[in-house]
């Protein structure tokens, strides 16, 4: 999974001006998928997708940059972060701090409306 992209899509979930996109239950599973399970989260956009509309995560899918941000925010970049780190594939520099993203995972649970 590629770490190049610096800003969170026009719709990505983890945007504060994206509101109701996720029930409160998919977020908690994506913070504990991201946090104690150190997963990668990658950006719908750069997913392929089967007939049934499993994900298919190939060579060129990104992690999520609103996923990064939000991470990176926290003080809790996840494993794939840490070592594309050390391999040159990940600068957290590069990324956009001041996008519209939460600041922590339960700004973006009380944010949802389901």
């Amino acid at each position: 999974m590629k770490m190049e992209l610096t800003q969170p899509c026009s719709n990505c979930p983890f945007r504060t001006d994206v509101k109701g996109y996720l029930t409160k239950s998919r977020v908690r599973e994506l913070r504990f998928g991201l946090v104690q399970q150190q997963s990668s989260f990658s950006c719908h956009k750069t997913n392929k997708f089967t007939d049934d509309g499993e994900t298919i995560e190939d060579s060129n899918s990104q992690h999520c940059a609103g996923a990064m941000i939000l991470l990176e925010k926290l003080n809790k970049p996840n494993q794939l972060m840490r070592i594309s780190e050390r391999l040159g594939g990940y600068d957290m520099r590069k990324l956009k701090m001041d996008s519209p993203v939460f600041d922590n995972f339960e700004q973006m649970i009380k944010s949802q409306e389901r």
